[in-house]
């Protein structure tokens, strides 16, 4: 019978292999489930919660929600609309909002 104990470099090589396969088995289901979470929302409002719909306005897609009637823009959607030279009030406030969104964050204190 052996009585050959593991040197300490031997414990600490299987220590860390150990620890970086947990760890990348904690990143991956992290990623999972962010994924997951991801999935439940997509193309949900963020009212009410209800499905989103596509629709065409002016040549650009926005979403709606049949529930609640909400609009939402992303980023390029709003893009899209300040593009068009439009003097009406909506095209008034979305390029306001537009350069709200732009401006620098201001650090409070």
């Amino acid at each position: 019978m052996s009585t050959n104990k593991p040197s300490k470099t031997e414990e600490e090589y299987f220590a860390k292999a150990e620890a970086e396969k947990l760890k990348a088995q904690r990143e991956q289901a992290k990623a999972a489930a962010e994924e997951a979470a991801r999935k439940v929302h997509f193309m949900k409002c963020p009212k009410d919660g209800h499905d989103l719909v596509h629709e065409q306005f002016h040549g650009v897609t926005i979403d709606r929600c049949l529930h609640c009637q909400g609009i939402f823009l992303d980023a390029d959607e709003i893009a899209a609309v300040v593009a068009h030279d439009d003097p009406t009030l909506l095209g008034r406030v979305v390029r306001d909002i537009s350069k709200v969104l732009r401006a620098p964050r201001s650090e409070s204190k």
